[in-house]
């Protein structure tokens, strides 16, 4: 017998390869084969939506490729992704190539090893039409959404604009969020330590204000806490009470999608895009030294923290080998998967348990060592035992020796680690504790040496902008979208400017990004609405689940859509938004009216805002922070014919001076020059006769 095997990626056609051997043919579909027409909407609207697919371009070859090999092969097994996307591509392979739809030939793993991949090839099924249905739904959707959401916005706004189901939700929460920043009015408040040790031991610790004999106290300004002050000049500090306890700390669970991107972008300081690619590599196979192509992780887009049998007794035995039995738990401890939850996958966990972040790091690059030694740790450290603190709290009065029945009340706690448990491998808090250190020997009754009282004006603080992280746990939280687009929701809002990063990892909106939203809460509120798009989500899963038509489903919602957009068309007839960021002082050369920059078929250019009464245009220049380093005038920015960003004198071509280095604000501090960033983030002097590099510092690998 002779059987094709069709996978998504080489890397997981050699993998599998590797375990079928001889008599099976592993070809790669390269992803999707088959999708909608990008140059029309491609659904039929007046006949229940139907779809009009046709061959993604560029693949034709490969789609001839794969006719022959089928026609010569005694059976096709489709092993795809398992998850809806996954299912999707089997479904229009099967009908590219003329497969019978019933036929047992789709082929899961959820780990690519030996074991797995013999067993879905000895166990096939037939093709879920209920998962095709609901990616066909959330394509169609999508594909409604964009092609008649996208014109309507690029019209009011500037050309080239684009709106979707799931990237609108998104952008309206970062656009929110930095409005409650603009509103938010600071409070003034003030806070008190009392810097103290215990006798006879030199030790210091804190104690913070918390109110006197009568209840809390919150200092809202210099003259209360100077009133508080006053009360403690000459007081006398004694414990008043002590409460000893133990406090069990439970690992995390181990990761699916959304928490991995999550961990990554705080830990590691990775974009969820960037997480999944890597992510995606350690999925379908590592050539590992000894071992041989191996996929090292289980599959990484879920949300179920379900995990084998095998692979939690396979856990349980490296951690009893290698930390001893009572780093085990009593009992097995099992993570409840959230409501709502797909479960047809396992949580990310290593395929090979035995095979440590050391064993392998050898055959791994640098970015998919850290990803994985994540993956395995925190793997590992849910099977633990918990971890055991020895905590203390304790409560303080200070009062002057002539006045006990009035006194001011400071609290102080601490701990020390009994048990480090699961903590050995990965601590769930990443960040600073408060009085993470112990507290010296304190005795109830026992009186307190003062050593300095330390008082601090404080105003609270907005909320934070959102981060990659933080934005992925408000989508998963309200059931925006699901965990495998949350990459690609984010990476869509980045690279369309309607979203940048300010500093390493918040998210603030764009000028344009704040207009499509303001304009879309005008006039397409459900767009844009949490609870509306969670609840779309939720009706693509009963679709999954064959409990809902999806035909029913579209026109529930395509129809009240587009009665709002005819609605928004003739509310808006004649009406444009000009952005502040898209007015300049450049001075129209016929009529004198400052001129705005459009967008049009090969990128910006200036235009007089009198059209059509007066059309005179002329192309846009951006200006840099730079000088050129031949004769002194403009760097600008310019494009290539392939649209790549590149830097040349103001003054040409008088002046030919070119590079691809970014200017820079910063001066040589050889000859006073412009200084350029290079490739490697390298900062050196262009000026032909200095040649000054300057030393490159850890920050730059991080800018």
């Amino acid at each position: 017998m002779h059987a094709l095997v069709i996978v998504e990626s080489p890397a997981k056609a050699k993998t599998i390869k590797k375990y079928l051997g001889d008599g099976y043919e592993v070809k790669a579909s390269m992803g999707h084969i088959r999708d909608l027409y990008a140059s029309k909407l491609s659904v039929d609207v007046k006949h229940d939506f139907q779809p009009d697919y046709t061959v993604i371009k560029g693949k034709e070859k490969l789609l001839q490729e794969l006719k022959t090999l089928a026609d010569k092969s005694d059976f096709v097994y489709l092993a795809t992704d398992p998850d809806r996307e996954g299912e999707a591509i089997s479904w229009h392979l099967a009908a590219l190539l003329g497969l019978d739809m019933n036929q047992k030939n789709r082929v899961k793993f959820n780990e690519i090893n030996k074991k797995s991949v013999l067993a879905g090839i000895v166990n096939p099924e037939k093709i879920d039409q209920d998962l095709v249905n609901a990616q066909q739904a959330r394509r169609i959707l999508d594909r409604l959404v964009g092609y008649r959401l996208s014109p309507f916005i690029s019209q009011k706004i500037h050309r080239g604009l684009s709106a979707g189901r799931v990237q609108s939700v998104a952008l309206r929460l970062i656009v929110d969020r930095e409005e409650e920043i603009a509103r938010f009015v600071p409070e003034e408040y003030w806070s008190i330590e009392a810097v103290l040790s215990a006798p006879p031991s030199k030790k210091q610790f804190r104690a913070a204000f918390v109110g006197d004999q009568n209840g809390k106290i919150r200092l809202s300004n210099e003259e209360e806490t100077a009133g508080i002050l006053a009360r403690l000049e000459g007081a006398q500090y004694t414990v008043a009470s002590l409460k000893k306890g133990v406090r069990k700390k439970q690992p995390s669970p181990p990761f699916i999608t959304s928490t991995l991107q999550q961990e990554a972008s705080k830990r590691l300081n990775y974009a969820a895009k960037r997480t999944m690619k890597i992510a995606q590599e350690l999925y379908e196979g590592v050539d590992v030294e000894g071992v041989g192509a191996v996929g090292l992780i289980t599959y990484m887009r879920t949300d179920s923290l379900r995990i084998s049998d095998e692979s939690r007794e396979e856990g349980c035995r490296f951690i009893a080998e290698n930390y001893g039995e009572r780093y085990l738990p009593d009992k097995p401890r099992v993570f409840k998967t959230r409501q709502g939850a797909q479960d047809g996958h396992e949580a990310i966990r290593p395929a090979i348990p035995s095979l440590t972040p050391e064993r392998v790091r050898s055959s791994l690059t640098p970015e998919q060592y850290k990803l994985y030694h994540l993956i395995w740790c925190r793997f590992m450290a849910s099977l633990m035992a918990n971890c055991l603190q020895d905590t203390v709290r304790t409560e303080i009065h200070a009062a002057k020796p002539e006045e006990t029945d009035s006194y001011c009340v400071f609290t102080a706690s601490g701990y020390t680690v009994r048990f480090d448990g699961y903590t050995v491998l990965y601590d769930n808090d990443t960040d600073e504790e408060e009085n993470r250190s112990a507290l010296p020997e304190l005795e109830s009754g026992g009186k307190l040496k003062f050593r300095e009282l330390k008082e601090e004006q404080h105003f609270t603080q907005p909320p934070m902008r959102y981060s990659e992280a933080s934005l992925i746990k408000t989508l998963e939280e309200t059931g925006v979208g699901r965990p495998s687009t949350y990459a690609s929701i984010l990476s869509i809002i980045l690279d369309r400017d309607y979203v940048v990063r300010e500093g390493k990892k918040q998210l603030a909106p764009t000028e344009l990004g704040t207009a499509i939203t303001h304009l879309l809460k005008d006039k397409f509120p459900k767009i844009v609405n949490t609870k509306f798009t969670a609840g779309m989500e939720s009706d693509l899963d009963k679709i999954e689940a064959g409990g809902y038509d999806y035909i029913s489903m579209l026109h529930t919602f395509y129809d009240e859509f587009e009665e709002t957009l005819k609605k928004a068309k003739a509310s808006m007839e004649g009406v444009r938004i000009t952005l502040e960021e898209d007015k300049t002082d450049v001075p129209c050369e016929k009529c004198g009216s400052l001129m705005v920059v459009k967008v049009g078929r090969f990128g910006k250019f200036l235009a007089c805002p009198n059209y059509p009464t007066c059309k005179f245009t002329k192309p846009f220049v951006q200006q840099t922070a730079g000088e050129c380093p031949r004769c002194g005038g403009n760097v600008i920015s310019r494009k290539s014919k392939k649209g790549h960003t590149f830097y040349g004198c103001s003054n040409y071509p008088e002046c030919t001076f070119m590079t691809w280095d970014t200017p820079t604000p910063e001066r040589c501090p050889k000859c006073g020059k412009t200084l350029f960033r290079a490739r490697g983030s390298v900062k050196h002097c262009l000026n032909e006769s200095c040649g000054y590099s300057a030393p490159k510092k850890k920050e730059d690998d991080d800018a």
